[in-house]
């Protein structure tokens, strides 16, 4: 996903950012609503880190975001890993 299709739905992945920056605030996300340069200065500010290790943060997880909340794709995960193992189908 890119950070123009998370900026038209913010609503939706601002539950996302909040799981992954849990020190953001819920004034913090109405301040960001979408934009990107917001969430970067949010994350240095809340965080303590330098603007450039916040926006490496923030672009990494922006290219492994799936427009889904975190619990949801780690559920995927776990099924996809569960079934991709199996042998055969048949009973023994």
């Amino acid at each position: 996903m890119n950070w123009d299709q998370i900026e038209g739905k913010w609503k939706q992945t601002k539950g996302a950012v909040k799981e992954k920056w849990g020190k953001l605030t819920d004034d913090d996300l109405e301040t960001i609503n979408g934009r990107q340069d917001q969430l970067i200065g949010k994350v240095q500010e809340r965080y303590g880190v330098a603007r450039e290790e916040a926006k490496k943060r923030v672009d990494e997880w922006v290219s492994s975001y799936r427009g889904e909340p975190a619990m949801q794709h780690q559920d995927r995960q776990q099924h996809e890993a569960t079934h991709s193992g199996r042998a055969t189908g048949g009973n023994s």
